[in-house]
């Protein structure tokens, strides 16, 4: 052992938990050449968002016939498109074989929590348990709101990775403002909002004016052109039902 390692002396790096959101691609067959064709066509929607992203593939759902699903191709078809798979999410034993030889994280799936992963599950559990409580008010003590009193300008990025996030100015078209919890602007968000970085469905997006180039909640999101048919420029709310987004006027909320 090194003398600068028994001295006191701060060692090289910590290792500390993170949270990092991430999106799930939810696999229900594989072909190369759609998926890649499929994949280019999402990201020519909002191809801010998904550039450089980490993503999780979802085997929750897949049906394919055959287990030989060939990871390879599919990371190497996303980071053709500047997009970084990092690990599979349930699947057969197989699949999650395949997928650790491909050098991929293993997540378990809700329906499937092998012994290894269970610790890891529960304190994930109680993370998103911890960010229901603060969205919906109920007893305990939840992480204060993040206020922002200035404008969010285009290049910004404002963070709230405990809590809500009230923004009492508007958010420029180019920013991009995110939370764990809940998302009140007030005034026209003409940028980016995502809401329920870590997974919290309950979490909701307000503001006074809808003008935003995208909008997100628990990783469902629609960019700007789905928005405009409804509530688009008035004061909404918008939230997750049934795994899709819904605009409400806030004078209907």
């Amino acid at each position: 052992m090194s003398d600068t390692a028994t001295s006191g002396v701060k060692q090289g790096f910590q290792l500390k938990s993170a949270s990092v959101s991430m999106t799930a691609l939810e696999l229900y067959y594989f072909d190369d050449g759609e998926f890649e064709d499929v994949l280019r066509d999402k990201i020519s929607q909002a191809p801010g968002f998904f550039k450089d992203i980490p993503l999780i593939i979802s085997l929750e759902k897949y049906q394919g016939l055959d287990s030989e699903l060939d990871f390879f191709k599919i990371i190497g078809t996303c980071r053709r498109n500047n997009i970084h798979v990092i690990g599979v999410r349930g699947g057969s034993d197989d699949q999650r074989r395949l997928a650790r030889g491909a050098a991929l994280a293993l997540l378990p799936g809700n329906g499937q929590r092998d012994r290894a992963h269970e610790a890891e599950q529960a304190v994930a559990e109680e993370a998103e348990a911890a960010v229901g409580t603060a969205s919906t008010g109920d007893a305990g003590d939840p992480p204060p709101a993040k206020i922002i009193s200035q404008p969010v300008r285009s290049g910004q990025q404002i963070h709230a990775p405990e809590g809500d996030l009230v923004i009492l100015a508007p958010v420029q078209a180019g920013a991009e403002v995110l939370a764990a919890g809940n998302i009140h602007v007030y005034g026209p968000l003409r940028g980016r909002a995502l809401a329920g970085i870590h997974g919290a469905e309950s979490a909701r997006i307000f503001c006074q004016s809808l003008e935003a180039e995208l909008v997100s909640i628990a990783g469902h999101y629609k960019i700007s052109e789905d928005l405009q048919d409804n509530g688009w420029k008035s004061a909404v709310q918008i939230q997750l039902r049934d795994d899709l987004l819904v605009v409400t006027p806030l004078d209907k909320a």
